[in-house]
């Protein structure tokens, strides 16, 4: 293909997809929120034999465009509730769109001057925003699972190396034991983390939490006292399910006389050191050995764009670092950012980050994440509202960004408020006005609210409630027997 010709083609093709991925954004905050097409018409529109011959780019496009829309899920928008999934900025799409036309490798700097210097910026900015050290090394992953997997390393390689032993040359195979701590409700990102970095899921100590799901820092005393070697020890600030933070400052003084390591999960929950109305809640985050994000989350980012941070470079460095003959050195102090992840060759992802940054400032992010939580308490609040023989019970304090909901059974029986809970999320879902999920906390089915999107209104909150208080007065307790065990 000559040159003119692919110019043509190429134009043609963002022209296309310019034009469809507007119409899609402008229909966000109308129509359904769900899919409607099923896996058997997503295979059949997207499927078929592999083609023979080329296509015109723009076919392709369409194509693409029409197999997929009814497959789409409007999370993005603003009633979307059912993960803590953010939407994109405009700046942020916009700079995610230049990154994939610049397309930059950014794995090195030689080879993507402006890509690494994005993210250095983007990382410095991030750091004062979530009210980390100054100092700290960052890297740009793919999400949370690879930030924690990154933190983990890095925590890895540092107790190791005060044993005495080089796991990045030696492995594990006869390396000193090394203690794994974790809440009892840490997310399953972390478990995975474990899982590929050799150190298992099923070894660690899990210690017991709290009625909101906030590890308890007695119980964290106790299993470190009865350990003779540092230990690797993981909190969470925000929980999956409730939005709640561990005890960061005890389980810090804790980990510093164990002289272990300590990593903070804050895949959402580290965005509200960014309001001043809700730091408070992460009195303490300061004093973690490394910490995880993710900016597609609250920062509204599009996908995939992960956070890592690091107090101690060194480890961080050495834990993650490669070479070869052909990698070009640097002598200016320039940043190479395949010295920080898991990954060599990527995209670009601190373009993204740098432009929702920029577009937004220090007040613009805390407006955005202090108003996704004001619209929780906003849900809270309805449901307190709502006629008691609607039989709604909000689970936890609503202390952020969660809420979680279940529609119980006059009888008080677990199973039959299991069944209404989940038949009421059903409806929920076919209605099309929101969507949000499920989710099992202590035993139980309940709905789970997840405010995260930037385009979120009070209007759209109120507009969601009607729909899911219309849905439970549909299916009223007692209407539904529970179904016997076995």
């Amino acid at each position: 293909m000559d040159h003119e010709t692919a110019r043509t083609a190429t134009d043609a093709a963002l022209a296309r997809a310019a034009q469809l991925a507007r119409a899609w954004v402008r229909g966000l905050d109308a129509g359904r929120v769900g899919p409607t097409a099923s896996v058997a018409e997503l295979r059949d529109r997207l499927g078929g034999p592999l083609p023979e011959r080329a296509e015109d780019p723009v076919a392709t496009i369409d194509a693409l465009a029409a197999g997929a829309e009814d497959g789409l899920i409007r999370s993005a928008g603003p009633r979307f509730f059912g993960f803590v999934i953010g939407g994109g900025l405009p700046a942020a799409v916009g700079a995610d769109w230049l990154a994939s036309a610049w397309d930059q490798n950014a794995g090195l700097y030689v080879i993507g001057p402006a890509a690494a210097v994005a993210e250095e910026v983007a990382a410095r900015w991030a750091v004062e925003l979530l009210g980390l050290p100054d100092g700290v090394s960052a890297g740009f992953t793919t999400g949370a699972t690879m930030a924690s997997f990154t933190a983990l390393a890095a925590g890895r390689h540092a107790l190791l190396e005060r044993a005495g032993w080089d796991v990045e040359r030696n492995g594990l195979f006869g390396a000193p034991d090394l203690p794994v701590v974790v809440g009892e409700e840490a997310h399953v990102t972390i478990h995975v983390a474990l899982q590929m970095l050799g150190m298992g899921r099923d070894r660690v100590t899990r210690v017991p939490t709290d009625g909101q799901g906030r590890m308890r820092a007695d119980a964290l005393a106790e299993v470190l006292s009865g350990l003779d070697r540092p230990a690797l020890v993981c909190a969470q600030a925000g929980n999956v399910n409730t939005g709640a933070f561990d005890p960061l400052p005890e389980i810090a003084d804790l980990v510093r006389a164990n002289a272990g390591w300590l990593h903070v999960d804050g895949a959402f929950g580290l965005w509200a050191s960014a309001d001043p109305a809700r730091r408070h809640l992460l009195a303490g985050v300061e004093r973690a050995d490394s910490w995880t994000t993710d900016a597609h989350k609250w920062l509204n980012v599009p996908y995939d764009s992960g956070l890592v941070f690091c107090a101690h470079p060194s480890a961080h460095h050495a834990a993650m670092t490669l070479g070869a003959a052909y990698y070009v050195e640097t002598e200016g102090g320039e940043r190479d950012p395949y010295n920080w992840v898991a990954e060599s060759s990527r995209r670009a992802r601190g373009f993204a980050v740098w432009a929702a940054i920029r577009s937004l400032g220090r007040e613009g992010v805390a407006a955005m994440v202090g108003g996704a939580c004001d619209h929780a308490r906003r849900f809270a609040e309805g449901f307190a509202a709502a006629p008691s023989a609607l039989g709604i019970r909000v689970l936890n304090d609503v202390v952020l960004n969660q809420v979680l909901v279940r529609f119980e059974d006059p009888s008080g029986d677990v199973a039959a408020g299991d069944a209404r809970t989940s038949a009421v999320i059903a409806a929920i879902q076919a209605d099309g006005t929101l969507w949000l999920g499920g989710s099992l906390w202590h035993g139980q089915r309940v709905m789970r609210i997840s405010v995260s999107g930037w385009r979120t209104t009070a209007e759209d909150v109120d507009r969601s409630l009607a729909t899911i208080l219309r849905s439970a007065e549909a299916i009223p307790p007692g209407a539904i027997a529970s179904t016997p065990a076995g």
